[in-house]
């Protein structure tokens, strides 16, 4: 194993820390992050900002029409608090349907949010939403033009609030739900459920435990 990230360091300059060891630590986030599944490669870059290279044939998803479950992309999690705001800009490098980079937020393997940026089944950029309460709902938000967005997990009391915006600036509210009860984490990940494997950059991340001030603008 040494031997194989020696060679991935060498060849790529990506540094696996983290990704071996199981906890990542990034300035932008107040608490170290862990791994739900190993990504292909890991890097911080700066403060604010990482890749993840999600492995081929990997997802998060409980299929509404059969309860088939995929749970094997990797998600890198961090604990949070009982209110806050994360957001990021996502930068993905699609290839097949389905490749996408998200913020998510777990309690559980039957509780769980993935907000994705995803190359959706017609192959258009587009804006998507799972919350799982047992079974996916799953929901396409709307396509974009480019492979950069800015997404947007808040938490308020019970609730969760995702946005999306293209300038990091004007946000628009995409959905507002609960979860359920349970100690709850957050964090980012990629996927590629019917490829050979997806890159996504999260950059610019934010983090603030408080209140959202405005549910409507995002802030």
């Amino acid at each position: 194993m040494g031997g194989r990230i020696a060679l991935l360091i060498a060849l790529t300059g990506v540094v696996l820390s983290g990704a071996e060891s199981g906890t990542v630590t990034l300035k932008a986030v107040p608490r170290a992050m862990h791994w739900t599944s190993a990504p292909v490669s890991f890097a911080a870059k700066g403060d604010d900002a990482m890749e993840i290279v999600a492995p081929p044939k990997t997802d998060w998803y409980v299929s509404p029409l059969d309860g088939e479950t995929h749970s094997n992309a990797p998600w890198l999690l961090f604990d949070a608090d009982a209110d806050f705001v994360l957001r990021a800009k996502v930068t993905v490098d699609y290839r097949t349907k389905w490749d996408a980079g998200a913020l998510v937020a777990w309690i559980d393997n039957t509780h769980w949010v993935k907000f994705a940026f995803e190359n959706a089944a017609w192959l258009k950029p587009t804006i998507v939403s799972v919350v799982t309460r047992g079974r996916s709902d799953d929901s396409n938000a709307y396509s974009v033009d480019g492979n950069v967005q800015y997404l947007e997990i808040a938490k308020l009391g019970e609730a969760m609030i995702l946005y999306a915006s293209d300038d990091g600036r004007n946000w628009h509210m995409i959905r507002a739900f609960t979860l359920g009860q349970g100690k709850l984490q957050v964090g980012f990940s990629s996927q590629s459920p019917v490829g050979q494997g997806h890159r996504a950059v999260f950059s610019e991340i934010r983090y603030r435990a408080e209140a959202i001030k405005d549910i409507w603008k995002g802030e």
